[in-house]
């Protein structure tokens, strides 16, 4: 009798520290040269903000697990060894950020751009700058004076820049005091553009420019030296939600979103030139934990700022403005509804054109046909022109049911005043389910003849997300999935039925079971010797799992091969996978959202786009939602999106668990995805309006 064969222990990378390695990934875009001058300094912005949010989120998670001596519930990884790489890898880039930073200031220079601080202004510019503090800036700066008999230390804000200064007198520096100065944010730019220096164009930090006036802003104290160092700092974002008799939803998430204002210190970030006195009192007066991150760094934080960093004219480096295309089959019907009645449709953002979704919903609101239009609304534009659409509709006497999911981290101010906004016009707004997130992206208009339009998108109803953000929508007329995204919204009003779907993968009832069930099928055509592959495009793969179902499908001889944009716990180096896995990850010019997936299924492959990605949170505690797609044509795209990520050589890494992100390479002529799909829609596009005439 053979002994039975052991099982290889499979290897997986924790989530947190493989989030770093794809916010590496952004930060490489900061020095790429295939990225325009000024794009790159975006990127740098991109990777501080993602720390940021990183920090709030994450970090303060893992700190709190270690607070009540919790191991991690997936990984079983211990989080204080956790935020010890965090803290090591967060410094290591803290480095190459500044230096990416370094060199994308000097080649500017050679575009005849200049950054620079208050000593280099000359004459004009000094006058200019003069200006614009006395008529703009001087009253948004109120210095806080410290001092050891102070009542309570000021709180200082989650992410916000201060400057700490010192004053004191040149003929006797014992003699000095401390004071905080809140950098001006919400109408202050953080780039103030000068006045030319012949052909130079010239940028100066708004944290130059209170420095230039210290002397003015502490001139009637008896001080006549100053020095000024920027800190930030990083706080507990998780909003502390209490149940209290009779308070309603909006009410207690409102509460939340102040409570974060308060949350505990988990990052400190200061300029790197600060005495250590100074940073010994700051640290011990916001009673900064030891178990908490201390980042030095250089003059200027908050680099976020710089996704707002002015063009100044120079066209050439920046990306070339991207205008999303009009599906010609709904450009050419005099009605949208009727196009879909007709066929299955797909916009695919940003290469298409988020308008005609909302032109969607403006026809719903006066086609005198309709009777009520349901959505699912997770994140909302802060002049949404779905919500617009949605008060517009319900003016005009249709039902409209807005779902609205008021947890949506960071987002939670716009949807609570779109959501009351909506509710005065006449919109019924329901703000989901108890203990599950409503993830979801579902637009359903009921005719009077009962007759059903559905549409169902990777990402959110959001004109500004679909702006950057790559997301299919599918705009469909089909009877079956039409009536099982009624079925959601039934079991959203009524969340403890009992409900079933033949066609759509709903979390948390039957997604995972049926996502294993085809992932097995997989396997059972490969050991018989059967066509047996895994497309897949997908945000984040986590859940360990469903990796595991993956692992014994490469290993049973299985071809995966996945585009994968953010975290990714998958380790594809293992010997037991044969070499069966791949998957890369793209960061370009558009942010990659869309999730669709394809199974082979012996030939007859089965074709998903879905809301989730494939982790613990939004296959067990979300209402999330896939929907089959049966159009040969939207089949035909769809594996065409994942084929050219798959075939990326010049902004896909290998992602393999590493953290090396290296660039993908191919014996094929440089193919960069995002730029050829911008060819072929348009050529698409173009065909199908020949095709018209």
């Amino acid at each position: 009798m053979k002994p039975m064969k052991t099982k290889e222990k499979s290897e997986f990378l924790n989530r947190e520290i493989s989030w770093l390695y794809f916010n590496d990934r952004v930060l490489q875009e900061s020095a790429n040269p295939n990225v325009p001058l000024i794009e790159r300094l975006k990127f740098l912005g991109i990777f501080s903000n993602n720390m940021d949010e990183f920090f709030r989120v994450r970090v303060a998670t893992l700190m709190r697990m270690c607070e009540m001596r919790m191991r991690m519930p997936s990984s079983k990884d211990d989080p204080a060894e956790i935020l010890k790489k965090i803290a090591k890898m967060t410094a290591d880039t803290q480095s190459v950020q500044e230096n990416n930073y370094a060199k994308i200031k000097e080649e500017l220079t050679h575009e005849n751009i200049f950054i620079i601080n208050e000593t280099q202004l000359n004459e004009e510019q000094l006058e200019f700058v003069v200006d614009y503090y006395e008529k703009q800036l001087e009253d948004a700066i109120t210095p806080i004076m410290l001092s050891n008999n102070m009542k309570s230390f000021p709180e200082l804000r989650d992410a916000h820049i201060y400057l700490f200064v010192k004053l004191f007198k040149s003929n006797n520096p014992k003699d000095f005091k401390y004071a905080l100065i809140e950098m001006p944010h919400s109408n202050y730019p953080r780039f103030l553009v000068l006045p030319d220096d012949g052909d130079k164009k010239c940028v100066m930090f708004l944290d130059d420019v209170i420095r230039l006036f210290m002397p003015r802003l502490f001139k009637s104290l008896d001080y006549d030296s100053f020095e000024a160092y920027t800190l930030k700092i990083t706080r507990d974002s998780e909003m502390e939600i209490e149940a209290e008799l009779g308070e309603g939803i909006v009410d207690k998430v409102s509460k939340g979103i102040k409570s974060r204002r308060f949350g505990s210190p988990l990052r400190f970030l200061y300029d790197r030139t600060m005495p250590d006195e100074m940073k010994r009192y700051i640290l011990k007066k916001i009673k900064f934990k030891k178990s908490g991150t201390i980042i030095a760094g250089g003059r200027y934080h908050n680099f976020k700022d710089f996704m707002d960093f002015p063009t100044l004219g120079k066209t050439d480096l920046v990306y070339a403005k991207t205008i999303g295309l009009e599906n010609e089959t709904i450009k050419q019907s005099q009605s949208v509804i009727k196009a879909i009645e007709k066929q299955d449709l797909f916009l695919h953002y940003p290469y298409y054109s988020f308008s005609q979704y909302v032109q969607l919903l403006r026809e719903a609101a006066i086609d005198q046909d309709v009777k009520s239009i349901h959505i699912t609304l997770y994140r909302m534009a802060s002049r949404s022109k779905v919500a617009r659409a949605l008060i517009f509709a319900a003016k005009n006497g249709k039902q409209v049911t807005a779902v609205v999911e008021l947890r949506a981290r960071f987002d939670e101010e716009h949807n609570i005043y779109w959501s009351q906004r909506m509710e005065e016009a006449g919109v019924n707004v329901v703000f989901g389910v108890e203990g599950l997130k409503i993830h979801s992206k579902l637009t359903l208009i009921t005719k009077k003849s009962g007759k059903k339009i559905a549409a169902i998108s990777t990402g959110n109803f959001h004109e500004g997300n679909a702006a950057v953000y790559t997301d299919y929508t599918l705009f469909t007329a089909n009877k079956e999935i039409a009536n099982e995204v009624a079925t959601v919204f039934n079991f959203i009003d009524r969340p403890f039925q009992v409900v079933q779907f033949s066609h759509l993968l709903v979390s948390p009832q039957e997604m995972r079971k049926k996502v294993n069930q085809m992932i097995h099928n997989e396997i059972v055509n490969a050991k018989k010797g059967l066509p047996a592959y895994i497309l897949c495009k997908i945000n984040h793969i986590t859940d360990y799992k469903l990796i595991e179902k993956l692992y014994d499908a490469a290993e049973a001889g299985v071809k995966i091969d996945a585009v994968v944009r953010g975290m990714c716990s998958v380790v594809t180096t293992q010997p037991r996978l044969k070499g069966n896995f791949r998957i890369v990850g793209i960061v370009d010019k558009f942010l990659e959202h869309s999730r669709v997936f394809i199974f082979c299924n012996n030939g007859v492959e089965k074709y998903y786009m879905s809301s989730a990605d494939w982790m613990p949170r939004n296959l067990d505690n979300r209402i999330e939602v896939a929907v089959p797609i049966y159009d040969k044509s939207i089949q035909k795209d769809i594996k065409t999106v994942i084929k050219y990520g798959l075939r990326d050589n010049v902004q896909a890494r290998i992602c393999d668990a590493t953290g090396n992100n290296i660039i993908q390479e191919t014996d094929e002529p440089p193919f960069r995805s995002q730029f050829e799909l911008i060819k072929h829609y348009q050529e698409l596009e173009r065909s199908k309006a020949l095709e018209e005439c």
